[in-house]
């Protein structure tokens, strides 16, 4: 038996379920890396947070000097302003 046909059996076995198994497992662990956040992503969605943080607190200020200044401007309609 020379090593061709001792070895044609595993090759087939190897080709029909390791192989697809380990592509279908390496695409799936490739699709779930790109799926989360790199440092340079991470850095800038902290920085738009604290960008939305800041303006809350501005609304807040700027809509106590509005109740301050006129009570009634939440009422008022569109064209009364």
């Amino acid at each position: 038996m020379n090593f061709l046909e001792f070895m044609f059996v595993p090759m087939i076995l190897l080709l029909t379920v390791v192989v697809p198994i380990w592509i279908t497992l390496h695409y799936r662990s490739l699709n779930n890396s790109s799926r989360a956040l790199s440092d340079e992503d991470r850095e800038a969605l902290e920085e738009m947070l604290e960008t939305v943080d800041r303006m809350t607190d501005r609304i807040v200020n700027l809509e106590a000097i509005l109740d301050a200044d006129r009570p009634n401007w939440r009422n008022q309609k569109e064209g009364d302003r």
